[in-house]
């Protein structure tokens, strides 16, 4: 679509406003090109590369800024890796995966100055160990252990006011029948064998099970976000209140943030979705860098980097794949 020229000058004027903030005009162009060209050939050229929507003037300046469709073409057949100071990257403790995920969003943050965020590992509805703990009258602590360590609390009430011993029996006869099967199984187990149970003891292993069942249910579409407040230092944002509110309505509903990350852990490596391009990410000027991360080789989940469409896409790229790599080895190492 373009000759070598007009790819050059749009690749140039691209890092220029990535690093500077600022439209670029055809002297700083040149400039920066290393072409010897006249002013008036650089502005036809950036006349032809409006025309095609992949930069845009806007109204209080003569130069120009890259468009969604300018970001796309730089970003897929520009961008060239450079080299990358290392990054100061701390291991992550392989204990519960809730830290592990909490700690990488932090990570992300940390790193690339934007918003970090992570969806927590898909993971098998089955227990490891489930305990009643009496908390006062007819109110218990549900504590059920996942295979994988992660502990899920859920607060109980119930009708009838139950022992010590009425607990212990309620969670010996769970663990000793369904430990390791899905909670929907024990459920229509339960169902079978409540004849065999004394009354209360049933109820109360029901109301568990499906209290257990909500609590599992809700830890699949948990997204973990940090940072958010690293976009009030970004331009982009802190000049335009409406766009700052847009951005942490999104973070604050999480359900476009979960379609966006579904559809990054179905795709190989790195991924680049640019706003305004698409329905995919819901506002123009946010860009998301994401990559799925794997336990033992399978994708069990997805995290990524979410900053204004004028960011240093190779660093994101790079902080990006170190992370999912590093949450994935903490993951896999961190099984019991």
């Amino acid at each position: 679509m373009l000759d070598d020229r007009a790819r050059l000058l749009l690749k140039t004027l691209i890092e220029r406003y990535i690093a500077d903030g600022q439209p670029v005009g055809s002297r700083t162009l040149s400039k920066a090109s290393g072409l010897d060209l006249s002013p008036a050939t650089i502005r036809n050229v950036m006349s032809d590369l409006e025309e095609l929507g992949l930069i845009v003037s806007p109204h209080t300046s003569a130069g120009r800024i890259p468009t969604s469709r300018g970001y796309r073409l730089f970003v897929d057949t520009m961008l060239t890796a450079q080299p990358q100071p290392e990054l100061a990257t701390p291991a992550l403790a392989a204990d519960q995966p809730q830290r592990v995920i909490a700690n990488a969003a932090q990570l992300l943050s940390n790193l690339s100055q934007f918003v970090g965020v992570v969806m927590a590992p898909r993971r098998s509805s089955a227990f490891r160990h489930i305990e009643f703990l009496r908390l006062s009258e007819r109110r218990l602590l549900l504590i059920i252990v996942a295979p994988d360590g992660d502990v899920q609390n859920r607060v109980l009430f119930t009708d009838d006011d139950y022992s010590a011993s009425d607990l212990q029996q309620a969670s010996n006869y769970l663990n000793a029948h369904f430990s390791g099967m899905d909670i929907e199984q024990v459920r229509l187990r339960l169902r079978q064998e409540v004849d065999s149970l004394r009354g209360e003891i049933a109820k109360l292993m029901n109301a568990a099970v499906q209290l257990g069942s909500e609590a599992m249910s809700q830890a699949q579409d948990e997204v973990v976000i940090s940072g958010e407040r690293n976009l009030l230092a970004v331009t982009d944002f802190s000049s335009d209140m409406n766009q700052l509110r847009r951005a942490f309505d999104l973070f604050e509903q999480k359900a476009q943030l979960i379609r966006l990350l579904d559809v990054s852990s179905q795709a190989e490596g790195v991924r680049i979705f640019i706003g305004g391009e698409s329905q995919t990410v819901p506002m123009e000027d946010l860009s998301v860098v994401s990559a799925p991360y794997e336990v033992d080789g399978h994708v069990v989940g997805t995290l990524g980097v979410i900053g204004p469409t004028r960011m240093p896409y190779d660093r994101m790229i790079q902080i990006v794949d170190i992370t999912s790599r590093l949450v994935s080895n903490a993951l896999s190492s961190g099984k019991p």
